[in-house]
């Protein structure tokens, strides 16, 4: 267990490195940190990122003699898709919105991850956590509300829209977590990890068809650094769901709305109100208290 934390803590510095240039790509000419920098649209980022990861992934299953496709295809299959479909969308909404709100919008897929753990993995629901739950989406509607009557916002004519991607990268963020867990008793979290980017790669080619920008200079660096702490990020996030019970893990990745509010302050000038704040507080106390409970009861 205090492996699986640790791999925990050193994921979300991972994630907090790849969200900053995902950040950075993603602005383009609109910041102030690298000058002369293109604009990336999310598509192009995770096919930079899943590149890299394939090439990894299927060099160390081959040299530790792994199945190479997996045991259990069909969960391998449904992980790779949705978590392809949560992170495109994801890395979009960290284009259009607060590093801090977008980070804290994805934590919202521990909360999807307990639904679908009901559902498919029968696992029982205490009352009292319904109750953190509809807490957690009150902080969301907060960050919304917050958004209709701030009209200073840089981020107010999308946030509304990119409110509620947000929420749907979540929900397959949820999905995602759940394959992992389904699993766990299957595949390795290496192989696991690889179906990421097998997915990937020829949805995120078709869309660059429509929009890609060709990468210069030291932008060919800022990607591969994507591409490289996305595979520590995603085998460290993997193994720590296989050593310890996902109540207890999860939570140490809320963390990284620690992150995300640093970096999108010192380094990207973002500045939230006070009802944002207290929105965020909300989600990530509701969430945490969340998994608590369910680690209480197990």
């Amino acid at each position: 267990m205090k492996t699986g934390i640790l791999y925990m803590i050193l994921s979300g510095i991972c994630f907090a490195i790849i969200n900053f240039f995902v950040k950075l790509l993603g602005a383009g000419p609109n910041q102030d940190i690298v000058e002369g920098m293109q604009h990336y649209p999310g598509h192009e980022l995770v096919l930079a990122r899943s590149v890299v990861s394939f090439f990894i992934s299927f060099s160390v299953i081959k040299i530790k003699n792994l199945p190479t496709w997996g045991v259990n295809k069909k969960w391998l299959i449904i992980r790779g898709l949705s978590g392809t479909i949560a992170l495109t969308i994801f890395f979009y909404t960290i284009e259009h919105l607060p590093l801090a709100v977008a980070t804290t919008i994805q934590y919202l897929a521990p909360i999807f991850t307990l639904i679908f753990a009901m559902i498919i993995l029968k696992e029982r629901v205490k009352t009292l956590q319904w109750v953190f739950v509809a807490f957690a989406f009150s902080g969301i509607a907060l960050i919304a509300y917050d958004k209709l009557i701030n009209t200073s916002s840089k981020f107010e004519e999308v946030s509304l829209l990119w409110i509620g991607m947000g929420i749907l990268s979540a929900v397959f963020s949820g999905v995602a977590y759940t394959s992992i867990i389904k699993l766990k008793t299957t595949d390795s979290p290496i192989t696991i990890v690889m179906y990421f980017p097998l997915i990937a790669i020829p949805m995120m080619t078709i869309m660059c068809f429509w929009d890609f920008t060709i990468p210069r200079g030291i932008e060919w660096i800022f990607l591969l650094i994507i591409g490289v702490f996305t595979q520590f990020a995603q085998v460290l996030l993997t193994r720590a769901f296989h050593m310890g019970a996902p109540a207890v893990i999860a939570p140490i990745q809320y963390i990284g709305a620690i992150y995300a509010f640093l970096i999108g302050f010192l380094l990207f000038d973002e500045t939230l109100s006070i009802i944002v704040d207290t929105g965020i507080i909300i989600v990530m106390l509701s969430v945490l208290i969340n998994a608590l409970l369910k680690n209480r009861r197990s």
